[in-house]
Formats: structure tokens, C-alpha cells, sequence
């Protein structure tokens, strides 16, 4: 793609999505809505104005690496493990239930029983980002909701990258995923080290130039979320590693507040490229599987978090909430639909099928939060919180 086919698609991406966001506020839709719709409307499937996808799809996964890099900044390490502890017991009986159900609907669609597996494994997941970008930030950030919802999250990310290591390893599958695994407290540790003794000694000398402290944030999130690469895990959580282990310093108010608007730039071309990868013309041939499957998630994903939340002493009205907010496919199903089709392991038919429940769920799950639970996004002044 040259660098005018670059600005052109920003210009059509970034005009369209003003114009597709004003009628949406308008008629009291949810943003997230606009720019998937927008995605729909302007890529390859449709128009055809943004034909090649790849470059902005890369792009927009930024957002997603900022997204956890801003709720590392928030969380102290002490409590995230008292958290990760609580939300284990939840995590793992309800990605297997998510996973049998899925399973299950699936096969009578699908022709061959490792299709429904991956479609049933891709259910397992709920939405970091819509998850994290409809909580309200006071609630995300100094309340057990908030640090429950990050812990049951960050183990379904860690869940993803086993399944992904399996997708993407053969054979060697299942070591590589155990290698990526153990790695992890070894990124945390030498994070740490280089924040103690080099980040935070520059941070604290130079702290009077606020270009600095930006572009060592920058710097600092994108180089862990790369070493996070290439050891085997994700680059998101490399990027929760990169923002937990500055927490605890006094400048982590003032980069998170910086990296906002940031986040937000590169989320919209994320939405923009989900609603653009997907081929209209072909959801007449899994509309009916779709349409069940993303009935299943929606209905079984609130009621069994519900349940399981309850039975660790969770207020119902908390259970509630945070089921309805996790209820919906996650970005990483899409990831594991693209991964397991492109290494020849799922029909087309199961990569379109998690593909459209991913986006039905993300839509509708976005309108019940919305409509129902507070927000900084709400459509109501009086469910609208950040």
C-alpha cells in the first residue's frame, strides 16, 4: 500500500467514521456499532473503497496493545494476584462449559467434528475491549468489579495464547504453548528489573519534559509487548506486563491520561477492520448456525458467570453485571477463525461461522450494556458514568 493509499484510507475511514458516529449518536446507537458498520459499508465486501485490509488491520491492533497497557498502569501487582487467585475457579469451569456448548451446536453444521472443536474453543473468550472500554474508568480502577473483570480477562488471554500456540504448532504444539507459559513470570521479572533501575531513574530526571515521558511510555509498551513476541506469548500481554510493573510510580496517572486519545485513534481502525474482513455474500450460508450460536452465547455467557460469581459469595447485582459484560465472542475468536483457516485445519464455513457470531455478539452484547448498565459511553444521562 503507497503512502497516498495510506492517507486516502485515513481520510475515508476517519470521515466516514465522524459521519457514521453522528447518525449513530443520533438515533442513541453505540459508537462501536458506527465503525463496524463503517467497516461493512467501505471495504472490500462492500464498496470497495478500502481494498487492502492488511496494513490497517495491523495498525488497529495497536489499540488492543495500548488497551492493556492502560489497565497495567492501574493495577497494583499485590492486588492483581489476589485477583487472578479469585477469578481462576471461574475462568476454567466456564471456558469448558463454553467450550462443550459451542462444540455441541456446532457439529450438526459443520463438516468434521476438529470444525466444531475450533468453533467451540473460539467461544470460550470474552471481549477485553468491549469489556474494558464500556466499564466506567472509576469502576475499572478502584473497585472489586473492575479488578475482577481484569482477572477473569487476563486468564481467558492466557487461555487464547495455548490455544493459538496449538493452532499455529502442529505437533510441538502443546511444549511451545508450555514454554510460552513459563516465560511469563520470567518477562514480568526482568520487566521489573529494567523499570527499578533504568525507566524509572530516567522518568524521575527528566520528568520536566512531558514529550519525554510520552515517548518513553510509547517506547516502553510496544518494546515488552515485542519481547512478550517473541518468548511465546501474546503482545497484549506483554504490554499488561509493561504497564503493571510502572504502576506503583507517580507519573503512571499522567502517561495513562497522555495514551488515551492515542488508544482511541488506533480502536477505531481496529472496529473499522473487523467489520471489513467479513464477506457479506457468503452469511447466507451459515445465517442459521450464526444466528442459534450467537443466541447460546449471549443467553449462556451472562447466566453461567451469574451462577459461578454467586457461588464465590458475589453480590447477584455485581454477578449480573459483570456476565452481561463478558457476554459476548472476543476479538481472539476472530484471531483463532483467520490463524485455523489459513493453516488449512477448519472449513471455510467454521472460520465464517465464529467470524459472524464474533460480530453479532460484539454488536448485540454492546447494545445490552449500553442500553442496561452504566457507561462512559451510555445513551442515557443518567447510566452515563467515566
Amino acid at each position: 500500500m503507497e503512502g497516498a493509499s495510506i492517507t486516502f484510507s485515513f481520510f475515508l475511514i476517519f470521515s466516514g467514521a465522524a459521519v457514521f458516529a453522528s447518525v449513530a449518536l443520533y438515533t442513541r446507537q453505540p459508537l462501536i456499532i458506527a465503525y463496524i458498520a463503517l467497516g461493512a459499508c467501505i471495504g472490500p465486501y462492500g464498496l470497495s473503497l478500502v481494498p487492502d485490509l492488511k496494513l490497517l488491520s495491523d495498525i488497529g491492533h495497536i489499540g488492543i496493545i495500548f488497551l492493556l497497557f492502560l489497565l497495567g498502569l492501574d493495577m497494583q501487582p499485590r492486588a492483581l494476584f489476589a485477583t487472578l487467585r479469585n477469578a481462576t475457579v471461574v475462568m476454567v469451569i466456564s471456558s469448558t462449559l463454553f467450550l462443550l456448548a459451542g462444540y455441541a451446536l456446532a457439529l450438526p453444521f459443520l463438516p468434521t467434528r476438529l470444525d466444531a472443536l475450533v468453533v467451540g474453543a473460539a467461544m470460550m473468550f470474552s471481549s477485553t475491549i468491549i469489556g474494558i472500554k464500556l466499564l466506567p474508568t472509576t469502576v475499572l480502577h478502584h473497585r472489586h468489579t473492575g479488578e475482577l473483570m481484569v482477572g477473569m480477562l487476563l486468564l481467558q488471554d492466557l487461555l487464547a495464547i495455548v490455544v493459538l500456540m496449538l493452532l499455529m504448532g502442529g505437533d510441538g504444539g502443546g511444549s511451545a504453548a508450555a514454554l510460552s507459559l513459563l516465560s511469563l513470570p520470567l518477562l514480568g521479572a526482568g520487566a521489573w528489573v529494567a523499570v527499578r533501575f533504568v525507566l524509572l531513574p530516567l522518568i524521575a530526571r527528566f520528568d520536566r519534559f512531558h514529550e519525554y515521558i510520552f515517548l518513553v511510555a510509547i517506547g516502553w509498551c510496544l518494546g515488552v509487548a515485542e519481547v512478550a513476541q517473541l518468548l511465546g506469548l501474546s503482545e497484549e500481554i506483554g504490554a499488561f506486563i509493561a504497564g503493571v510493573t510502572i504502576a506503583t510510580s507517580p507519573i503512571a496517572q499522567y502517561i495513562a491520561g497522555s495514551l488515551r486519545p492515542l488508544r482511541d485513534f488506533f480502536l477505531i481502525l481496529f472496529f473499522f477492520s473487523v467489520g471489513a474482513r467479513f464477506d457479506l455474500g457468503q452469511l447466507d450460508r451459515i445465517l442459521l448456525p450464526a444466528l442459534l450460536l450467537s443466541a447460546l452465547v449471549l443467553a449462556l455467557k451472562p447466566v453461567t458467570y451469574r451462577y459461578l460469581l454467586g457461588g464465590m459469595s458475589e453480590s447477584r447485582s455485581l454477578a449480573w453485571d459483570l456476565g452481561f459484560r463478558l457476554g459476548q465472542a472476543s476479538e481472539f475468536s476472530l484471531l483463532i477463525a483467520y490463524i485455523a483457516f489459513d493453516r488449512a485445519l477448519i472449513s471455510q464455513d467454521a472460520s465464517l461461522l465464529i467470524q459472524a457470531t464474533t460480530i453479532l455478539t460484539l454488536l448485540a452484547s454492546s447494545y445490552i450494556v449500553v442500553l442496561n448498565y452504566p457507561t462512559p459511553i451510555a445513551i442515557s444521562d443518567r447510566l452515563r458514568r467515566d
